[in-house]
């Protein structure tokens, strides 16, 4: 399950903007500028390895002692992370004698798997002593969220084709997860083609709150989900970085086959990620992803679709694909499960009539529209020589085939 960010905004030229402080406009360019210098020395500090020096970032003296454990274990949770960059952009200062606080773009790359960075908003404060300014907290800003290694001490554990990266977690269990990660890599490489690096991470939290934590969002809408994909949604240029987050809590009840699906799912948006875009239905998303997830498991389409599969026994085939709100995680399971299952069953009639080649044709060409208006029309026109209705009618006939007449296992291998 994809989870879409927003794109970062950089504010470039306009730093002084607004800025309230002390001492008028110079007073307040100095400020700044200082303010930068200190976040460019802690980000060259995490760059190099140097927990002095980074350390030396939080203020001084008996009373700040607190701050400097803080700044300490701060930089002991992230040593694990193999980090090919770090930076910090102040965007905003607001500053009142001796206290300020900053907003400013953490900027950073995993070495060996981001071609570009994971970009999140920070707040900070900081304190000036004896004309030198100091971080006192470096937090989240407004709804961003957490980092892994804002939760605790990160393990890191390397797979041929993935780095897993946990809190709270066991050795063994890290392992498992890289495994079924170097599993559905080349499983999604042999589907999908394309130019992507074919290396993913994937991040354990200890439980379903911090996996929220990580999304920024409430626990609640993801109960019971086993793991989103984080990631900007875009189709043209290079994709930014996205993280697989895994769910313990859901993740951890399924078997392994369940655990497989999943992966290969999500790893499914990792490598389609920059051939999706705005105009890309999540029903064509998602079920490609399931598609990428089930194909060649044997698994029939009444086995891997029961909630469609009583529908249609009840005579309540759907009257059209699934829109984009059907997939909302909050609400109905059984409604939310029938989305899913609805988009991969388009998505393997493709497969089966026009050809596995034409569906990532199809996906590409959905995704290549700068706008949802028309995009799955033109797809289906230049790709597959059909319409929406046409496409539609097929569809739900063979639901009714595949489901109705209850598909062998055998069958189902598509």
């Amino acid at each position: 399950m994809a989870g879409r960010g927003r794109a970062p905004k950089w504010v470039v030229g306009l730093l002084l903007a607004g800025l309230v402080g002390c001492g008028g406009t110079s007073g307040t360019d100095s400020a700044s500028a200082d303010v930068q210098r200190v976040l460019d020395r802690r980000a060259a500090a995490v760059r190099d390895g140097s927990e002095k020096v980074f350390v030396a970032t939080a203020a001084p003296g008996p009373a700040a002692a607190g701050e400097r454990a803080e700044a300490r274990t701060a930089f002991r949770n992230l040593r694990a992370v193999p980090l090919a960059d770090w930076s910090y952009r102040v965007t905003g200062l607001r500053r009142s004698g001796d206290r300020a606080t900053a907003d400013a773009d953490l900027r950073y790359r995993i070495a060996g798997y981001d071609r570009s960075p994971v970009v999140t908003a920070r707040t900070l404060n900081l304190t000036r002593v004896e004309g030198r300014w100091y971080v006192t907290d470096d937090r989240p800003a407004g709804d961003s969220g957490r980092q892994l290694w804002e939760q605790g001490t990160v393990v890191a554990v390397r797979g041929e084709h993935s780095l897993v990266l946990g809190v709270g977690q066991s050795l063994g269990a890290l392992r498992g997860h890289a495994g079924l990660a170097d599993r559905a890599v080349p499983a999604v490489r042999e589907a999908w083609g394309g130019d992507w690096p074919g290396r993913v991470v994937v991040l354990v939290p200890e439980s379903l709150k911090g996996m929220a934590e990580l999304l920024g969002a409430p626990a609640s809408g993801y109960r019971g989900i086993a793991a989103v994909t984080t990631g900007e949604a875009g189709g043209a240029g290079e994709a930014p970085a996205d993280r697989i987050i895994v769910n313990p809590e859901a993740y951890g009840v399924l078997g392994s086959f369940g655990r497989q699906v999943v992966l290969t799912h999500e790893t499914t948006h990792v490598a389609t990620r920059a051939a999706t875009s705005a105009a890309t239905p999540l029903w064509l998303s998602e079920g490609y992803a399931d598609w990428v997830g089930y194909r060649g498991t044997g698994r029939s389409a009444v086995q891997a679709a029961p909630e469609l599969t009583r529908a249609v026994a009840d005579g309540q085939v759907p009257a059209a694909l699934p829109a984009d709100k059907d997939f909302g995680f909050g609400g109905d399971a059984g409604k939310l499960a029938r989305a899913y299952e609805s988009g991969w069953l388009a998505c393997r009639m493709i497969a089966e009539r026009w050809g596995e080649v034409r569906l990532g044709e199809f996906y590409r060409a959905v995704g290549g529209h700068e706008k949802r208006a028309g995009a799955v029309e033109a797809g289906m026109r230049e790709v597959l020589d059909t319409s929406p209705e046409e496409f539609t009618e097929l569809w739900r006939e063979y639901l009714r085939d595949r489901l109705g007449a209850g598909e062998s296992a055998e069958a189902g291998d598509g």
